[in-house]
């Protein structure tokens, strides 16, 4: 499952990108439609998800930032799998952990985002 923040327009479109693309079973769930006691249910709390995406695998392991980009990826297609891979192994995940950062940290600027995607 993916966990996004569903206030934020630029990150609501970017989980139903990337969600519409998957070829395995998976879902995408804005932090506030699964709650507070869905959130503890899947061991995180509302300030773990005001920052940052989560992928949550079968399994039950958490993966924040690039890390849950990443594994939404490998739910997709042949040449997402690819790109997915390409995040989590360095140099390219070095690289990728920053680069989320930034976005997250300034995804109120990002086109179609508004006032609420602010962090």
């Amino acid at each position: 499952m993916l966990v996004f923040d569903g206030d934020c327009a630029f990150c609501t479109r970017t989980a139903r990108w990337i969600s519409a693309r998957w070829t395995r079973s998976a879902r995408a769930e804005a932090w506030q439609d699964l709650g507070v006691d869905g959130l503890e249910r899947i061991g995180l709390i509302q300030d773990d998800v005001r920052s940052a995406a989560y992928w949550v695998d079968a399994r039950g392991r958490v993966f924040r930032g690039h890390a849950a980009v990443a594994k939404a990826l490998l739910a997709g297609t042949a040449s997402d799998r690819v790109l997915g891979g390409l995040l989590l192994i360095p140099p390219v995940s070095w690289l990728a952990r920053p680069a989320y950062r930034l976005v997250a940290r300034y995804r109120y600027r990002l086109p179609g985002a508004t006032d609420a995607c602010r962090v």
